[in-house]
């Protein structure tokens, strides 16, 4: 007998163990658990981790069929088990049989839950289910590419074993900077000069003089007395969050933001709590309920939501945590180079310059690099020089990678049209989308969402576009929720008139062959 079998037979009733696994899989302490608390914001609860609580329960339980998604409290999930108890679970081999189907209706996250006394047969399963999806042309994530990062690119389609070139739309190189002719010979001669890398931390033997230059030159574009350069971007919402949040302050989040932003949050301990998107009534109702319960409380938003492309109301959002004395960051890794009359981000887009006590980014976008910042004012940024594991135990960027950052910035500064190009050519491609029919939400940047909504559709639309000649990202969870699938389309300034009118017309035509929007009467022409 298991001891959870052995548990269920000492007598445990299904709240108990309802309550024990959402202990389990939250780390809270089944007394701190009421049955009333609402699963996201309160207990910081988001739809991964119910996900995951939902299949330890199935699995327990012996549920013949999944628990639905859209319970907020402890009692509503204590009533669906309850009404389903009683039902025979699916025997191993249909799982195993539904890979040969003729379509395997499992997602990505029907693998996170696999239980198994070998760690390695999840990703078995996964591996058998992932190469159906491949030979079938419907995920096509990692081929190589065999040119520059540019407007079009040569990619090696490891599926038919040739190359091919492509209109590139899942590119984050926003102004075109990452073949920029002063980028790249600035990253030769300083890396002829100062050899590949200095191999170590940046406290620890890894500082350059250009490291210092840089960190020097970011804190100006943005404004801000101080800056902090990391290895990368999610080190730096890693190591900010975790180095300024305690057990007891919390951490206050919207439902959309990063996956960086959701780890740092789980690796500093603090209390997290979880608003609604850009829902400012429930961001007011969670900073309201942390009162007298936390010490600290710190509002972590994305500036741009790297798979909607709609920006954090970030005025209301600065004016409620001076209500209730919180602090602000805005992750701006899709912001800077984009929003903002100059291209330094979210703050500038709103004229809040100053005004948000922490703005963080990624160097790998826009600036055309590797690394994460972070800038604020001078003490809180030596704070996190010294308390920020990501920035204090680990290596450096290499000094040739600093020389073509401060390249990039310089080149931003000299070359305004680019961002007057880059949204151009925005307006343009959303304009013919929509005009289309296609949903984009309510994308405010570079960023376009096609939104989809089922898995199966937004892969095959995937492949109608690919076969066609362009590239963008198709996304499915966890990139997004379940049901909330979509085209991930990256808008450039080297976007060419042309290009736009090419894609517009590649989407339009896949979108209609997979039913996405419907086909055009046939007696209007076309």
């Amino acid at each position: 007998m298991t001891a959870d079998a052995a548990a269920r037979s000492a007598g445990a009733t299904v709240q108990d163990e309802v309550l024990r696994i959402v202990a389990a899989r939250t780390l809270y302490d089944p007394a701190q658990l009421s049955l009333d608390s609402d699963l996201e914001g309160e207990l910081g609860i988001d739809s991964i981790i119910l996900e995951s609580i939902l299949g330890m329960l199935g699995e327990y339980f012996a549920l013949d069929d999944l628990l639905p998604m859209g319970m907020t409290t402890i009692r509503e999930l204590v009533a669906a088990v309850e009404a389903a108890v009683g039902e025979r679970p699916e025997p191993p081999e249909a799982q195993a049989q539904a890979a040969d189907d003729e379509w395997d209706s499992r997602s990505m996250k029907d693998f996170l839950e696999i239980r198994d006394s070998d760690l390695f047969a999840k990703a078995r399963a996964f591996g058998a289910y992932r190469r159906r999806r491949e030979q079938d042309r419907l995920y096509w994530y990692g081929m190589p590419m065999r040119s520059r990062s540019a407007n079009r690119m040569r990619i090696y389609d490891e599926a038919e074993g040739r190359e091919r070139d492509f209109l590139m739309f899942a590119s984050n190189n926003y102004l075109g900077l990452a073949g920029h002719p002063k980028v790249v010979d600035a990253i030769c001669d300083a890396t002829r000069t100062y050899g590949a890398t200095h191999t170590g931390s940046r406290i620890i033997g890894g500082t350059n003089e250009l490291h210092k230059e840089l960190e020097r030159r970011l804190a100006a574009f943005k404004k801000r007395p101080a800056c902090a350069v990391f290895p990368g971007g999610y080190s730096a919402n890693l190591g900010v969050i975790s180095g300024l949040v305690r057990a007891d302050d919390a951490l206050i989040i919207d439902k959309l933001n990063h996956m960086s932003i959701v780890d740092g949050c789980k690796l500093s301990g603090g209390v997290r709590k979880i608003f609604q998107h850009n829902d400012m009534a429930d961001l007011e109702r969670v900073l309201k309920h942390c009162e007298g319960r936390t010490l600290g409380k710190l509002i972590v938003v994305d500036g741009v939501f790297s798979m909607h492309g709609d920006i954090c109301n970030l005025p209301d959002i600065v004016a409620l945590a001076r209500t209730y004395g919180a602090r602000v960051l805005v992750d701006d890794a899709h912001a800077t180079g984009v929003l903002g009359a100059t291209g330094t981000g979210t703050a500038e887009h709103f004229g809040l310059k100053g005004q948000v006590d922490l703005e963080l980014g990624t160097m790998s976008k826009t600036l055309a690099g590797m690394g994460g910042f972070v800038v604020g004012d001078e003490e809180v940024i030596e704070y996190l020089r010294f308390y920020a594991n990501s920035y204090v135990f680990a290596a450096n960027i290499p000094p040739g990678v600093a020389a073509g950052l401060i390249a990039s910035l310089e080149v931003m500064e000299s070359e305004p049209e680019r961002l007057t190009r880059l949204w151009e050519n925005i307006r343009t491609l959303r304009d013919l989308l929509t005009g289309a029919g296609f949903d984009l939400e309510h994308t405010e940047s570079a960023i376009l969402p096609i939104v989809v909504g089922d898995d199966r559709k937004a892969m095959e639309m995937g492949r109608a576009v690919r076969r066609r000649g362009l590239f963008c990202q198709t996304v499915v969870f966890p990139g997004v929720s379940l049901g909330d699938a979509r085209l991930r389309v990256s808008v450039t300034s080297e976007h060419t008139p042309e290009d736009l009118q090419e894609a517009a017309g590649i989407f339009i035509e896949a979108g209609r062959e997979t039913g996405v929007i419907p086909a055009p009467d046939a007696a209007v022409p076309a």
